[in-house]
């Protein structure tokens, strides 16, 4: 007879979710997770796979919460400009926020921490960056459509501009003190959609 798990794998991911972006891939040990997720290291194993599987896993969740409400909030419907701006804002206020901005964002501290060397986690960061990239492209291009961005902007290069600059304002939140830093940054950044 089969033996039922006495954990609830999506709370142990979800666990494994928060260490992992808060300490990185490297500095979290298979007892770091053993001992923060509450359950043996052969449950762990058989649920999740490996510590690389786990971490893959903990990075898809990630990525489904956080895309979900910034694409939403870009696809709602009436004015979009006001969305587009409303999302940088909220990059560089959470950049700057005391307890956030060290976390930074997951998907951006893989592109660091493990892209470079692992192709499983550099699929999954550029899906990310594709999502979010194309997720700005359609509110620009409507914006653009309403008459709210200029007719000689190119929605697609302001969508590429301004994913690169979210991602290095979670870079610069991370190691900087300096939160004038990173709203000036994304204010100057937000000029070019006047």
């Amino acid at each position: 007879m089969a033996r039922t798990k006495e954990f609830d794998p999506d709370a142990v991911l979800q666990a494994a979710v928060e260490l992992f972006w808060r300490r990185g891939y490297e500095a979290t040990t298979m007892a770091d997770l053993v001992e923060h997720l509450g359950i043996g290291r052969a449950s762990l194993y058989a649920t999740f796979g490996s510590k690389h599987e786990l971490y893959l896993k903990a990075l898809d969740r990630y990525e489904r919460t956080g895309s979900t409400a910034i694409v939403r909030e870009l696809s709602r419907p009436g004015p979009a400009l006001p969305a587009v701006r409303a999302v940088v804002r909220r990059y560089a206020a959470e950049a700057t926020h005391d307890r956030l901005r060290l976390n930074g964002c997951m998907v951006t501290n893989t592109a660091a921490e493990l892209a470079p060397h692992d192709p499983a986690a550099a699929r999954r960061v550029e899906r990310n960056w594709d999502h979010l990239e194309s997720a700005l492209h359609s509110a620009l291009a409507r914006a653009q459509a309403q008459a709210e961005l200029p007719a000689d902007r190119d929605p697609l290069g302001l969508a590429r501009t301004l994913l690169v600059l979210l991602q290095g304002l979670r870079v610069v939140g991370k190691a900087s003190a300096d939160p004038a830093r990173i709203r000036d940054a994304a204010e100057l950044a937000l000029t070019l959609l006047d």
